[in-house]
C-alpha cells in the first residue's frame, strides 16, 4: 500500500512540471510574436481601413449644459417674526393667489404666552407707575408746606417770643432800678434789691435764648429741612420716572407681540404664482413645509415674474475662459426651442464637492425671450455657441493624431500609397476638426490610423525628448515626460472638449 502512495505522488510531480513546461513555452511564444509584430512596419493598408474625403463646411463650436429656469425678478416673501417659529400650514407649490390671500401659517402658541404674561407686568408697571407719579406729587407739595407754611409759623412763634422777652427785660431792669433807689433811700430792704437784680438777669438770658432760637431755626434748621424735603422729591420723581419707563416698555413689548402675532398669518403682498425656494445643497435652510422650523428674514416663498425668465447652467472651469456675454444659445425644453443669449457669467466658482462630483463649475445665465408657458424649474438643455466658421477645411478627430512632435494625418493617394502628412490644426467640436495647413480639398485621410498603422501607433507612442522630458518650457507643460499642448496647438481643444458640444 505505501509502495502505491509513492508511485501516485511521483506521477501527480511529473504532470506538474508538464504543466507549468507548456505554460512557460506559452507566455514566451506570445512574447516572441509581439516583439515580432512591434519591428514589423506593414507597408499596406488594410482593406477594411476607412477613409474621409477632405472638405470645406460650416463649423460650430458649442458646449451643452443642463440647466433650470427661474426668473430674474422674485418677490420674496420673508418671515418678520422674531426667532425661530414652526411652520403650521403653508400654500401648495405653484399656486396661484390672489393679493392679501394666505400663504404661510407659523406657530402661535409661544406668542400668545408672551401676550399674556406681557399684558400682566404692563398692569403691574402701569400700578406702581400711578403710585409713584402721587409720591412725587405728596413730596413737592411738603417742600412749598414747610417753606411757606411750616417754617414762617415756627419764625413768627420764636418772632413773638423774643418780644416778649425784651419786653419781660425792660420792666425786670426798671424794677431793679426802683428797688436800687429805694434800697439808697433806705426804704427798701437789700434782698428786695437782690431779687429784682436777679430777674432783671433772668430775662437778659431769656432775650438771648429767644434770639438764638430764631438763627438755629434760620441758620440750620431750615436748611436741613429743605434738603430732607428736596431729596424725598428727587427720590419720588426718579421712582416715578423709573416705573413709568418700565410700564412703557413692558407696553410696548406686550403691543409688539401683539403685532407677531398679526405676522404669523403670512399673506400674498401680490397676484401670481407661488414657489419654494429651492435651497443649494451646500446650505442648512431647510426646506418649507409644515412642521419646518423657520427664523427671521428667511425666504420663504418666491412670486416669480414670469414675464422675465432665465436659465442658470453650470459651465466646466475648462471652458469658462470662452464664455463671455452675449454668445448665441438654444434652450431646449420638452416640447420646444428658444432662442436666448448669455446675460452673466459668475466671477466665483461654486464650491466643488461630493454632491457636483467634485466638479468647478461657474453659474452662468442664459437670458430668455418672452413667452407664455414658461414656468419656474422646468428643466432645460442649454447649447451655448463658442464659435461660429464658416466654409473652413476640416477632418474628423479620429483621423488625427497628435505626438511630441505635433499633429499627423494620414493621407491615401491615388496609387494606394500611404503618406503621413503634419497638419496645423485649429478649433474643433467633438466630431470634426479645422485644419489649416498640411491637406487639400478632396485628399482622402485615413480614419483611426493608430488602429490599422504601425507607423501611426509608433507616432503616438513616441516618447518625448530627454533634454525637456519632466521640464516645463514656453508653449507647452511637461508632466512625467507627456507633454501637455498649449494654445498653440488646437488639437489639444478637441479633447478638452470631449463631453461637451
Amino acid at each position: 500500500m505505501w509502495k502505491l502512495n509513492k508511485q501516485n505522488g511521483k506521477n501527480r510531480s511529473v504532470v506538474l512540471k508538464l504543466v507549468f513546461l507548456v505554460a512557460l513555452l506559452g507566455i514566451l511564444a506570445i512574447g516572441i510574436r509581439t516583439y515580432t509584430e512591434a519591428g514589423i512596419k506593414p507597408q499596406a493598408i488594410s482593406t477594411e481601413a476607412l477613409t474621409y474625403t477632405v472638405g470645406r463646411q460650416r463649423l460650430t463650436v458649442s458646449i451643452t449644459e443642463q440647466g433650470t429656469l427661474e426668473s430674474r425678478e422674485n418677490v420674496e416673501v420673508k418671515s418678520k417674526v422674531r426667532g425661530d417659529n414652526t411652520v403650521i400650514w403653508v400654500v401648495e407649490n405653484g399656486s396661484l393667489v390672489e393679493e392679501g390671500d394666505v400663504l404661510v401659517r407659523l406657530d402661535t402658541l409661544a406668542i400668545e404666552d408672551s401676550i399674556n404674561e406681557r399684558s400682566k407686568y404692563a398692569l403691574w408697571s402701569l400700578s406702581g407707575a400711578e403710585s409713584s407719579r402721587a409720591n412725587a406729587k405728596r413730596a413737592a407739595l411738603a417742600v412749598k408746606e414747610y417753606e411757606e407754611g411750616r417754617f414762617v409759623m415756627q419764625l413768627k412763634t420764636m418772632e413773638k417770643d423774643l418780644a416778649i422777652a425784651e419786653s419781660n427785660l425792660r420792666v425786670a431792669r426798671n424794677m431793679a432800678q426802683h428797688a436800687k433807689q429805694m434800697f439808697e433811700r433806705g426804704y427798701a430792704p437789700e434782698v428786695e434789691l437782690t431779687e429784682k437784680q436777679f430777674a432783671a438777669t433772668q430775662a437778659e438770658l431769656a432775650v438771648k435764648e429767644a434770639k438764638n432760637a430764631i438763627l438755629v431755626l434760620n441758620e440750620y434748621d431750615k436748611p436741613q429741612e429743605m434738603e430732607k424735603l428736596r431729596g424725598e422729591l428727587k427720590a419720588a420723581e426718579a421712582t416715578r420716572d423709573s416705573l413709568n419707563e418700565r410700564a412703557k416698555m413692558d407696553g410696548t413689548r406686550r403691543d409688539l407681540a401683539l403685532v407677531e402675532k398679526e405676522l404669523c398669518t403670512i399673506r400674498a403682498p401680490k397676484s401670481g404664482m407661488v414657489i419654494y425656494p429651492s435651497a443649494r445643497s451646500w446650505e442648512k435652510t431647510p426646506d418649507i413645509e409644515e412642521g419646518a422650523t423657520v427664523h427671521r428674514d428667511q425666504t420663504l416663498l418666491l412670486m416669480p415674474d414670469l414675464q422675465n425668465m432665465q436659465v442658470k447652467v453650470g459651465i466646466h472651469e475648462s471652458m469658462i475662459e470662452r464664455v463671455s456675454l452675449g454668445l448665441r444659445a438654444v434652450i431646449t425644453l420638452p416640447e420646444e426651442e428658444l432662442e436666448g443669449q448669455v446675460s452673466e457669467v459668475a466671477a466665483i466658482a461654486e464650491p466643488a464637492s461630493w454632491w457636483t462630483g467634485n466638479l468647478v463649475k461657474y453659474d452662468t445665465i442664459v437670458e430668455l425671450p418672452v413667452m407664455e408657458g414658461l414656468r419656474p424649474g422646468m428643466s432645460a438643455e442649454v447649447e451655448v455657441f463658442l464659435a461660429e466658421y464658416e466654409d473652413v477645411m476640416t477632418v474628423p478627430v479620429t483621423a488625427v493624431i497628435e505626438s511630441v512632435d505635433g499633429a499627423f494625418c494620414w493621407v491615401q493617394m491615388p496609387s494606394g500609397e500611404i503618406q503621413q502628412r503634419s497638419i496645423a490644426l485649429g478649433d474643433s467640436d467633438t466630431v470634426m476638426i479645422i485644419v489649416e495647413s498640411g491637406l487639400s480639398v478632396g485628399e482622402r485621410v485615413i480614419l483611426n490610423p493608430r488602429g490599422v498603422l504601425q507607423e501611426a501607433r509608433d507616432v503616438s507612442l513616441k516618447p518625448s525628448n530627454p533634454e525637456t522630458a519632466g521640464m516645463e518650457e514656453a508653449g507647452g507643460e511637461y508632466v512625467g515626460g507627456d507633454q501637455v499642448a498649449d494654445e498653440s496647438q488646437p488639437a489639444a481643444a478637441a479633447t478638452e472638449n470631449a463631453g461637451h458640444k
